[in-house]
């Protein structure tokens, strides 16, 4: 996986608060990518970190999800707007 310094790839948990990410992938087995994945963090879904250092608070598909550490860190995500 590459990045570009403009748009940075990391795991969901160090997109900075405020800052809005693209699910790029979601590592993990194949349950955890499911569950995700109905929980609206499909590949290609904007997501914006609210804030929290675990539970971490998402803005997604017009809801607001809580993610462990754990799960946070299974979603990859090329940061594209916010801080």
């Amino acid at each position: 996986m590459s990045s570009s310094p403009l748009n940075p790839i990391l795991p969901l948990c160090q997109l900075p608060a405020g800052a809005i990410g693209r699910v790029r992938e979601l590592t993990g087995d194949a349950s955890f990518c499911q569950r995700v994945r109905e929980m609206g963090f499909g590949e290609s879904t904007f997501v914006t970190k609210v804030g929290g250092r675990g539970p971490f608070i998402c803005h997604i598909n017009g809801t607001r999800v809580a993610l462990s550490h754990a799960a946070a860190m299974g979603i990859v995500v090329e940061q594209i707007g916010g801080r």
